[in-house]
C-alpha cells in the first residue's frame, strides 16, 4: 500500500483547497494510501494557523486531522536521532523538515513537501508542491 509523510506546507495546500494536493488526501480518506504527519508537522501547522488564523481555526483543523485517517507519528528514540543524524547533514533544512525526512525513510514513504530544499535530498522519494 502506498505511503506518505505529509509535510505543513501541504497540509497548509489542502486546508487552503489546493487541487493538486487533493488526490493524495483522498487517497488517504479511501484508505487505499496511508498518511502520516509527525508530530512535529502537526505542531507547526497548529502554530502557522494559529498565527495566521486564530486558536479556534488551528484547534478546529487539527482536530479534523486527527479524526482523520491520518496517523500522527510520535517523535520516539529512532526517530529523534535519525532526524538529528539528518539535520547534521542537511543543514539548510528545519528541524521539522528532517523529522518528516526521518519518518518517511523510516517508513519507505513517499514525502509529499512544498519546501525546494527538502526536495532535493536523495534519501527517499519526493513529491514537490511547488507555492
Amino acid at each position: 500500500m502506498k505511503r506518505y509523510v505529509i509535510d505543513t506546507g501541504v497540509l497548509m495546500l489542502f486546508f487552503a483547497g489546493d487541487e493538486r494536493v487533493r488526490p493524495y488526501f483522498e487517497e488517504i480518506d479511501r484508505g487505499a494510501a496511508v498518511g502520516l504527519i509527525s508530530c512535529a508537522n502537526l505542531a507547526e501547522f497548529y502554530y502557522k494557523v494559529c498565527e495566521t488564523l486564530g486558536k479556534d481555526v488551528a484547534e478546529l483543523r487539527c482536530y479534523r486531522l486527527l479524526a482523520s485517517r491520518m496517523e500522527v507519528i510520535p517523535l520516539d528514540r529512532e526517530l529523534a536521532l535519525e532526524a538529528g543524524r539528518l539535520k547534521c547533514h542537511h543543514r539548510k533544512l528545519s528541524l521539522a523538515d528532517c523529522i518528516a525526512l526521518a519518518l518517511a525513510k523510516a517508513e519507505g514513504a513517499v514525502l509529499l513537501t512544498t519546501d525546494r530544499e527538502l526536495a532535493k535530498v536523495r534519501e527517499v522519494s519526493v513529491r514537490l508542491f511547488e507555492v
